[in-house]
This record gives C-alpha cells, structure tokens and sequence, in this order.
C-alpha cells in the first residue's frame, strides 16, 4: 500500500502531524518501536494513578490557540514548576542563573 507520509515516532509531533494530514484526507502510516502511542509523554493508569512511563514531563505554552487545540485530546493539570535548590540550608532558584550565583 502507498501512503502519503510515513511518518517515524509517534511523540508529539508524529502524533499531530499524523492527526492533520489524517484529517486533510491523506493516508498515513505511523511507525514506532514502542507499543504506544505519545512517545516520553505516554503514561499508563496504575491502580487509578497516571503514571509517566518515561519520566515525568511538563507541557507549557502561553499561546491561546496552542493550548486550545492541545487540550481537546487530553485533560492537563495546573501546575507550576518553581524548583529551588537548597544548599547548606539556604533556597536557591533553579535553574541557576547569574542572581543565584551572586547570591551563593
């Protein structure tokens, strides 16, 4: 059979190109080695947990139109990453930069 893309990887990108061409009446072929689909965001439920299969990662935008069209294949969780650091008992923002450093 021929297809208009084969497309390699079904992370992110993979996914949503292959959803798009799919859409615009293309035929698509996706291959992957693994047996799911999302790449390193794939999670699986355990005992009614998602877990992430791959290390957890975070999705951010601040774009409206990026996070409208995201959000109608899955639901996401509010959540702020403000990692600190804290060496000999001092809180330190991370990722480091040049404040940090003065302050160490």
């Amino acid at each position: 059979m021929k297809y208009n893309y084969v497309i390699i990887g079904s992370g992110l990108y993979g996914a949503i190109f292959a959803h798009e061409a799919k859409a615009k009446g293309k035929s698509v072929l996706v291959v992957d080695k693994r047996p799911n689909i999302g790449g390193n965001i794939y999670t699986e439920n355990v005992e009614g947990i998602n877990v992430h299969k791959y290390g957890t990662h975070i999705f951010h935008t601040n774009n409206k139109e990026v996070w409208d069209y995201i959000t109608q294949f899955a639901k996401f969780n509010r959540f702020t990453n403000s990692p600190v650091a804290n060496y000999k008992g001092e809180l330190y923002s991370m990722p480091f930069n040049m404040y940090t450093f003065n302050k160490m």
